[in-house]
């Protein structure tokens, strides 16, 4: 799967140290009496953005090192000053493009492909992050900024920089591909903006689909973590300030705590427990995740749940055992972490001013402030030559992303090459010994420490990604576990597989009543395989859950069966039914938020509004399969079939290898009573989309429907090693056999099933009657 990429320069900086963050703010006030009714307050008026340079005056050291920083360099216009690469008229090809970089003045050009595939001269209005290289943003006149994929490495030369590179080297992103650089996934205003700018307002109109994007500071600025100053800056004029300083977040997760040291285990703990979730990490997560917006507008200070959706450790982001995959930044990462889970707070390790850590360029040191040297800095605990490696070396592996950007997995996990043998995920000694397996590595960490019994999670969401017949067996040990990370455990309810047994069933209402919201919201995720009167009844009590993202998730659960909701849910499910359209509107430059605009509107039987939504998700892109699959569905379920048959027949002209698009025009032609075409294209789209289990089934369904079941029979028979734990595909071709007569065939395919799902009735009677 390939995803859009875009540089988060500084994707590692968050927070202070436990004191340095505190001086900050508290440290020139300190001596201040207590505040008078005078003094004003949040409360008394709406906070107001004031920009960085009105901090300086009182924080000179902390603007200081804000300077030059990441954050402070996130987004320059693009001068003479700010740009680094070589637009001296060199040029670069890429596959069968030739792109050239000039300048004129102090202007700076680039001769590239367009939308339409022809070369033509673009502006260079902004440049975006540092190092280690430097993007460059083109804005058009509809208000849309696009960032070229040609970046600049700005590493040295020995390094292997000052170079222009291609960031899909590998690929030939052509005028057409979705990630071409003047496509909707290369587009500033949804993907990067929010994070490179201080309060920067999108703007976009739906009607005549354009931006008018603005901020209120070019770059990260100070506001953009403390949040507007107005009243700071107020109270600071008179010098009598509330508890938090007239600052909208308390960003000092220290409290009265301090690190002490254990010499017994040479891990320092808090002096005090955490009795709350810290601040930072949610601060920092709003751009330090991988997540989704779901409100149009930041609240500071909240959980970043209540404005933002983080993923959960799902396939293609993640690896099965939580490391990094994908671009996913730092938060889901530190949720998993023992430091996280210890107290440990973004700032007891980096300096959010300058985006360093607060001991410099050499990471052991940091970790040497609560790891003693003596006992994990030699060869008894790392079994290395001395300084042959350091602690992130096998605590903290790095992923390469956007070619050359290093990234440190935050999980500060022990290294398990043993799950890597077992799940695919990688391993920090084979990161070093690439020369080597991971078997060899396990016989090597076995033999320096002895086995391990120690379970993980990793393990049970492998199972469910290649469907093992007991995944859901091995899902629930994880999901019963209170000592793994609620983020595990909600992906773990996520991923667990249809049919549902009575302990499945358990473990899901119990998950919705968990005070982790990842594990309320995995619980959530898992209640489609519930008949509706349940999904209704037990995700009702969510709709008026504490955090955003949990209720707008029991909303897009509960809203096909509205009606089947107890009263005393209703005016709940109003309310949050608000939120969803509102989360949805703040992406509404985004097809996928119509189409879903389109679906809430028809499970309300609002048909204009419906339609009104779907015809604005393909004007604003044509191209979104999406959308179109589920405006065709919407029409065939209206009784408009001839309107559904011509909207996939007009996508199908787009894009004729489109697997979706055959598979719903089958389905469609079937149920016309047009089963020769219906059939053509369903196997079209089998055909399109082999690694399609679903496909399959409904392919071979149609055909033994329709009077070919030697045929139907053939093909699940040809497919059913493929996905072993598919359910529906062996429930079909049991019951095909026996309707064809053939009970030992049927016998031996249900004696499969009963082994793989002991405590599901129907395949119990099935085997019985066999």
């Amino acid at each position: 799967m390939r995803f859009a990429k875009f540089a988060i320069f500084g994707s590692d900086i968050a927070g202070t140290s436990l004191r340095q963050f505190i001086l900050c703010t508290a440290f020139l006030f300190a001596a201040c009496s207590p505040a008078k009714q005078s003094v004003p307050t949040l409360s008394d008026a709406q906070a107001a953005y004031q920009g960085s340079e009105s901090c300086r005056g009182c924080h000179q050291e902390e603007y200081a090192l804000w300077q030059g920083s990441h954050h402070a360099l996130a987004m320059q216009h693009a001068t003479p000053d700010t740009v680094l690469g070589d637009f001296s008229g060199v040029e670069f090809t890429h596959f069968n493009t030739t792109s050239r970089f000039f300048s004129r003045g102090n202007d700076f050009f680039v001769a590239t492909d367009n939308a339409a595939g022809d070369m033509e001269e673009f502006l260079v209005s902004y440049t975006f992050g540092i190092e280690p290289l430097q993007q460059y943003l083109i804005e058009f006149p509809d208000g849309r900024l696009q960032t070229l994929p040609l970046a600049w490495d700005s590493r040295p030369a020995p390094a292997g920089g000052q170079r222009w590179y291609h960031i899909y080297p590998d690929e030939p992103i052509e005028s057409g591909d979705e990630l071409h650089w003047t496509g909707r996934e290369q587009n500033w205003n949804f993907m990067c903006a929010e994070c490179h700018s201080t309060n920067l307002t999108k703007n976009y109109d739906v009607a005549s689909n354009t931006f008018d994007t603005n901020w209120f500071e070019i770059n990260v600025g100070c506001e953009s973590c403390h949040g507007p100053a107005s009243v700071h800056v107020a109270q600071a004029a008179v010098k009598e300030f509330d508890r938090q300083y007239g600052l909208p977040v308390n960003l000092d997760d220290a409290g009265r705590a301090v690190w002490v040291m254990d010499p017994a285990t040479g891990i320092a703990a808090r002096s005090e427990l955490r009795m709350q979730v810290p601040q930072q990490p949610e601060a920092c997560g709003r751009c330090h995740a991988r997540r989704s917006v779901i409100a149009a507008d930041y609240e500071f200070g909240h959980s970043l749940l209540d404005t933002h959706a983080p993923v959960l450790l799902d396939d293609g982001l993640y690896f099965p055992d939580g490391q990094i995959r994908e671009e996913v930044y730092v938060y889901g990462s530190f949720l998993q972490s023992r430091m996280y889970q210890a107290g440990v707070s973004c700032s007891d390790c980096h300096n959010p001013h300058s985006g360093d850590l607060h001991t410099g360029a050499d990471p052991n040191a940091i970790c040497a402030t609560c790891h003693l040297p003596q006992k994990f800095s030699n060869t008894k605990h790392h079994r290395h030559a001395v300084d042959a490696v350091g602690c992130v070396d096998c605590h903290m592996t790095s992923r390469d992303y956007m070619v050359v950007d290093g990234r440190r997995d935050h999980s500060f996990r022990v290294p398990r090459p043993d799950l890597a043998l077992q799940t695919g995920a990688p391993n920090a000694c084979n990161q070093c010994h690439s020369d080597q397996g991971a078997d060899w590595a396990v016989a090597v960490v076995t033999d320096w420490y002895g086995g391990t019994d120690r379970t993980h999670y990793g393990y049970s969401i492998h199972a469910a990604r290649i469907g093992e017949p007991d995944a859901n067996a091995q899902l629930l040990e994880v999901i019963g576990d209170s000592t793994h990370p609620g983020i595990a455990r909600g992906t773990a309810l996520a991923a667990l597989q249809s049919p549902v047994s009575q302990e499945v069933a358990a473990a899901i209402r119990t998950g919705l009543g968990n005070g982790d919201p990842f594990v309320r919201i995995g619980a959530l995720r898992a209640l489609p395989g519930l008949p509706p009167e349940a999904r209704a009844e037990w995700a009702g009590p969510l709709l008026a859950d504490s955090l955003r993202a949990v209720r707008i998730e029991a909303v897009r659960q509960v809203s096909p069966f509205r009606s089947l909701l107890a009263p005393g849910f209703q005016r709940a499910f109003a309310a949050a039914e608000i939120e969803l359209v509102e989360a949805l509107m703040a992406i509404a430059e985004r097809p996928e938020a119509h189409a879903n605009l389109g679906s809430l509107y028809a499970d309300a039987g609002n048909v204009a509004a419906a339609e009104a939504a779907y015809q604005t998700a393909l004007r604003v892109a044509p191209d979104s399969l999406f959308a179109r699959i589920n405006y065709a569905d919407f029409y065939r379920r209206t009784g408009r079939d001839g309107d559904a048959e011509a909207l996939l027949r007009e996508g199908l002209e787009l894009d004729r290898g489109a697997a979706d698009l055959h598979h719903s025009l089958g389905l469609l032609l079937v149920r016309s009573n047009r089963q020769d075409e219906g059939l053509e294209a369903l196997r079209m789209a089998v055909e399109a989309s082999p690694d399609n289990a679903r496909y399959a089934y409904v392919y071979a369904v149609a055909l033994n429907s329709l009077g070919q079941p030697e045929a139907a029979t053939k093909l699940l028979s040809e497919v059913k090693d493929r996905f072993p734990a598919d359910f529906d595909i062996h429930w079909a071709l049991a019951t095909m056999y026996r309707d064809q007569g053939d009970s030992a065939a049927a016998r031996e395919v249900a004696a499969v099933l009963a082994q793989r799902y002991p405590d599901v009735q129907q395949v119990r009677t099935l085997l019985d009657s066999l």
